[in-house]
């Protein structure tokens, strides 16, 4: 119990992130979540017989006795999740009593409709390892999908009047606050309980993390079916990748023009950062780096007219770059850690030692194409290595300056001779000199050496988000 409440409900659908939601409660220290404890088919979880010593038939004939049993029993602060179609004595007791902590989680119904029915066609309805993943598609039926929204809703609508009607409010969860870990710990100070999460529970994988479109066997049935309006945003590209604050301390700044870089990784970064210096005639190590947010603040304010931008790479070029730079590689700044677990878990046919004479263009195309597919899984959260910012998508690179400032311009790498000098006119700067784009030389092989559409496909699959939110056409 809290001062505030003695026990929780999750009110929730199948295929809402329940199980995702419920694995993160038990995270928080003080919080013990019991599962579906009123589904009239099992109590708590399918391979259980009771909840602290209730058991179902004791539950059929009383559900009072196994809230109670719950409120004073459980390990910490006790509740359960229920949905629609449970016991609905229960749904009364809750609503009736402020003391009742809810919770209520949401996802888009076409969405849950679709998972449903894909969970239906492959028996798979919670997934730990991404190797056992099953691949299906959902056949739409418009008629069940209105039966379904019309529950939903009207389930959604009982749980609102109650509430309003008994003066009570409730903690919401949109199924996309799932991934973040702000909203998590902001419901455990709604619940009143002092423990926190320091991360997100990793167990469960998003089983379905591509577009909808991709998801339904029948997409004709489905557009014909909600008459083409797109009420649910259904175009969206799912994104399951984390947040990682603005990153200030990656900022630079000319020495003495009011312009400021954010550098998204993997990027043209050499590049900028020698106009930078070439603008004020000075040395690189005179540009000005490790910003804190109080520091950059500072900056802004004694350069009036300042300017800041970041700078898009093609999704290939960019990822190519990061494949060589950081997994190939195996010296100072390499992921070699993380190229192990590559090579032994996720079978990349990358060698164990870096790349010598017998490293071919075959041998790196097929290991590219195969990193272009683990950086899909990896995005879409469904494997145990980081999202590392330098093969993050870039939208959400550029989402996460937003958290403290959004950059004045987003160039594109192609376009960097035209705009880099109007960028530093913009900026009252006298000279304007055009960037060096002289390309690096090549760690192994460069991207037009294994470049095709089989490659384009992988990356494309990968990036889809950007691919969409920026318009990046074919790289070759």
């Amino acid at each position: 119990m809290t001062d505030a409440f003695d026990y929780f409900i999750v009110f929730a659908e199948m295929r809402t992130g329940s199980n995702f939601l419920e694995a993160n409660l038990n995270a928080i220290d003080g919080v013990t979540c019991h599962g579906e404890a009123f589904n009239p088919h099992f109590i708590g979880y399918p391979n259980k017989t009771d909840i602290l010593g209730v058991t179902r038939e004791m539950r059929e004939n009383s559900p009072e006795q196994l809230i109670e049993t719950i409120k004073k029993y459980s390990d910490g602060f006790g509740g359960f999740r229920y949905f629609h179609d449970h016991d609905p004595r229960v749904l009364d007791i809750a609503l009736n009593d402020p003391r009742c902590a809810k919770i209520i989680l949401t996802r888009n119904p076409l969405e849950s409709y679709v998972s449903w029915k894909i969970a239906q066609e492959t028996g798979q309805w919670k997934l730990t390892n991404v190797k056992r993943r099953r691949d299906a598609k959902a056949t739409f039926n418009p008629a069940e999908f209105e039966m379904h929204v019309e529950a939903l809703q009207a389930f959604q609508v009982t749980l609102l009047n109650r509430m309003q009607a008994e003066g009570q409010t409730a903690f919401y969860v949109a199924y996309e606050d799932l991934q973040n870990l702000d909203v998590m710990n902001g419901l455990a100070r709604f619940l009143g309980v002092g423990g926190r999460l320091e991360g997100l529970d990793d167990s469960l994988k998003p089983q379905n993390p591509v577009a909808l479109e991709d998801k339904v066997a029948n997409p004709d049935e489905l557009d014909a079916g909600l008459a083409r309006l797109d009420r649910f945003n259904l175009a969206r590209t799912p994104n399951f990748e984390p947040r990682r604050g603005p990153v200030v301390p990656s900022y630079i700044a000319a020495k003495d023009a009011p312009l400021l870089y954010m550098p998204i990784r993997s990027g043209p970064e050499a590049v900028v950062q020698n106009w930078l210096a070439a603008l004020d005639g000075a040395p690189l190590d005179a540009l000005q780096t490790g910003f804190n947010q109080k520091s950059l603040r500072n900056w802004k304010r004694d350069h009036a007219g300042h300017r800041t931008f970041t700078v898009l790479r093609h999704p290939a070029l960019r990822l190519h770059d990061a494949f060589c730079r950081k997994i190939l590689t195996t010296g100072p700044g390499s992921f070699n850690k993380i190229r192990n677990t590559l090579r032994r878990f996720h079978k990349l046919p990358i060698p164990g030692q870096e790349p010598n004479d017998n490293w071919d263009l075959a041998a790196h195309r097929e290991a590219f194409i195969a990193f272009a597919q683990f950086i899909k899984m990896n995005l879409s959260g469904q494997t145990s290595i980081r999202v590392d910012a330098h093969w993050c998508s870039q939208s959400q690179a550029i989402a996460n300056m937003a958290e403290f400032a959004l950059p004045d311009m987003v160039l594109r790498e192609d376009q960097l001779s035209e705009m880099l000098p109007i960028l530093a006119l913009s900026a009252g700067c006298e000279t304007a000199p055009a960037p060096d784009l002289d390309p690096h030389a090549p760690m192994f092989f460069t991207l037009s050496d294994i470049y095709d559409a089989e490659v384009e496909s992988a990356v494309q699959d990968a990036y889809q988000r950007d691919y969409l939110m920026f318009g990046f056409e074919s790289w070759g």
